[in-house]
């Protein structure tokens, strides 16, 4: 498995992954100890509650969210941002269309 990408990364020549209803992805960059996600979401669509041990911190470019970590929710838009700490349950819902960027380290392997 490749464990980095190329230096310049031109978003119309990366692929977008479909991994749920409303909801597509794009692989920004990564190393084994860093990646950075683009996120799509329709209004309306849900990143179910999960946890992983990945370190995640996450920047809303654009929309609303409702974001529950660790049982706690709030409503996040343009400019705000989370931090997820490894193995913390967490997910989201689309209040407005918008755009998740989402930092984790170690990179996710399966991402790629």
């Amino acid at each position: 498995m490749k464990q980095m990408n190329d230096n310049f990364l031109i978003e119309a020549e990366l692929p977008w992954e479909n991994p749920a209803e409303g909801i597509t992805r794009q692989v920004m960059g990564y190393d084994g100890q860093l990646m950075l996600v683009k996120v799509k979401f329709e209004k309306g669509s849900i990143g179910y509650t999960h946890d992983h041990f990945h370190s995640q911190s996450s920047f809303v470019a654009s929309g609303k969210f409702e974001v529950v970590i660790k049982g706690e929710k709030r409503i996040l838009e343009a400019g705000d941002g989370f931090y997820t700490e490894p193995n913390a349950p967490h997910g989201v819902v689309c209040l407005e269309e918008g755009i998740l960027i989402d930092a984790f380290s170690p990179m996710r392997q399966y991402f790629i």
